[in-house]
């Protein structure tokens, strides 16, 4: 068919695209959010196709055509920037638009939000949590009613979008036939709404803390039942495109970097949930709006203890494979280091560092990567998995220790030092972490080879059933253990702690523990 044909073919019949047919700019941005939305950001090979065939159009050359439609990040702080402009328009101002000016690199898009065909999307970005609503300060008489899910001008109205996104993600729970992928879309919503929900005031929090543990409820029962079927076939899926589990992102890396021609940095969250990097994220958009986000998800090892898929994300391998340390992450260096040996580097050209968590260690890391013979690092930030460790008022507590540590400027001065010194940077976490409350403490003794909180691990099948008749606690097996690794999992939000003690935990299968951030870390995409 031809070069040029092939890619009419692929974005015709893959992606339902037709470059030929987008003359108006509402058939432009109706076309990017439609595939932003469902996360198809076109391969840069096909973004280029698009931007030669679209450049030539008046309409659109002054446009990056091509950074817009292979980068949702990108794409959303485009329509982000153009919401505040389009609000300005219509006389609401807002805090955000006074206190954060967009970065120059971000151009000044004409989006048309009145179009029917436009603002029924970017309604559904705005429910879902892609797009943040403007903090209106005031809002003129015979503003419409379609453009008011973006802006909060009300003491209740994040409440409202609190309760309207959990109704809405409850209405399109995934089934259990879904895909993985859609698991993974969820995931995030999810944390949105969780995200959305620690920023109301804690005296209203309570109305509608229900509609949110209803969800988490809900969708936790819903992914039990989808793991027990599926999660077995995860292991062996391909990786090429993006990391399906933790274990994928060493190949996933070195299938997309030569870390002989480029270095590339590994920042590992330690128990970073969904909603946490979603504050993050929010946090050094602001401060830092040179820095630009890729997001995407991927699941973590079960059980979702440390020593388990922490292990797993820095070795490649499945936790049967390294056996004789799953109960240790003290293996972590060499295992990281003997992957990146089998692909070819030699030992002094990988680095490996935990416990990165302030400022003040910047300057010792900097020294520590900054010669040219390190080629790939990989830095454990353990602050968050301390805080949960620390916590006595749940996650809404842990998301304004989260606040204070943020404000510190830590996490973007670390990601513009590896930037700065020429790391293509990726970022995700072992596991995330849940509100829990205790069922029971039981008294075994040193029969259960790991205490934690949401999951005992036996290495005899009989202590396990027993355990099982006993408790909320349920098995299941998974074809990447070690044959004597059987771990006992605490039922829906329980925990094996004293009866009706709340805590904030990890180790068990809620979507907030399973489905971990999967992040590249960029300048913004026209500066670079």
């Amino acid at each position: 068919m031809g070069d040029g044909a092939t890619k009419d073919f692929i974005l015709t019949h893959i992606f339902r695209i037709s470059p030929y047919l987008i003359a108006r700019p509402e058939d432009l941005w109706r076309e990017l959010l439609r595939l932003h939305y469902r996360d198809d950001g076109l391969p840069t090979v096909l973004a280029s196709h698009v931007a030669n065939v679209l450049g030539t159009k008046a309409a659109f050359n002054t446009l990056p055509i091509e950074d817009l439609f292979s980068s949702k990040g990108f794409l959303l702080r485009v329509v982000q920037s153009a919401w505040d402009r389009f609000l300005a328009l219509k006389g609401v101002t807002g805090s955000r638009a006074a206190d954060v000016k967009p970065p120059e690199e971000i151009p000044d898009a004409a989006i048309p939000f009145e179009h029917s065909d436009v603002r029924v999307i970017v309604d559904s970005m705005f429910l879902d949590g892609m797009l943040q609503p403007l903090e209106a300060q005031e809002r003129p008489k015979g503003f419409p009613d379609w453009a008011r899910v973006g802006i909060v001008d009300d003491p209740n109205a994040l409440e409202k979008l609190v309760i309207d996104g959990a109704r809405r993600l409850a209405a399109e729970l995934p089934s259990t036939d879904a895909s993985f992928r859609d698991w993974l879309l969820l995931s995030r919503r999810l944390g949105e709404i969780i995200y959305r929900f620690h920023g109301v005031k804690s005296d209203r929090a309570e109305t509608i803390g229900t509609h949110v543990a209803a969800i988490q409820k809900s969708a936790d029962e819903h992914l039990r039942n989808w793991v027990t079927r599926h999660y077995a076939d995860l292991p062996s899926l391909p990786a090429a495109k993006s990391p399906v589990m933790v274990h994928h992102v060493p190949r996933y890396i070195s299938l997309r970097h030569d870390p002989r021609q480029t270095r590339v940095a590994l920042v590992v969250f330690d128990g970073m949930a969904m909603d946490q990097w979603i504050q993050i994220r929010e946090s050094v958009a602001q401060r830092a709006p040179d820095l630009t986000f890729e997001e995407g998800a991927c699941f973590a090892w079960l059980p979702t203890l440390t020593s388990v898929s922490r292990q797993a994300l820095f070795s490649g391998l499945r936790p049967r494979e390294f056996a004789d340390s799953i109960d240790t992450t003290s293996q972590e260096p060499a295992l990281w280091s003997r992957y990146w040996q089998d692909h070819g580097l030699r030992a002094n050209e990988v680095f490996f560092r935990k416990a990165i968590k302030q400022n003040a260690q910047l300057p010792e890391l900097t020294a520590a990567i900054s010669g040219p013979a390190t080629r790939v690092a990989g830095i454990v930030v353990d602050t968050i998995d301390e805080i949960v460790h620390g916590a006595v008022f749940g996650k809404r507590g842990v998301a304004n220790q989260i606040a204070g540590w943020c404000e510190t400027g830590f996490v973007e001065g670390l990601f513009r030092m590896l930037l700065d010194q020429g790391f293509q940077v990726y970022l995700t976490a072992d596991h995330g972490n849940v509100d829990v409350v205790g069922v029971g403490r039981p008294n075994q003794g040193a029969v259960s080879e790991t205490r934690g909180e949401r999951v005992r691990t036996y290495r005899s099948e009989i202590l396990a059933e027993s355990m099982s008749a006993e408790f909320d606690a349920f098995r299941l097996d998974i074809g990447g253990l070690p044959a004597d690794f059987l771990p006992l999992y605490a039922g829906t939000h329980g925990a094996f702690i004293r009866k009706g003690e709340a805590i904030v935990a990890h180790g068990g299968m809620s979507v907030e523990e399973l489905i971990v951030p999967f992040v590249k870390v960029s300048r913004s995409a026209i500066s670079t």
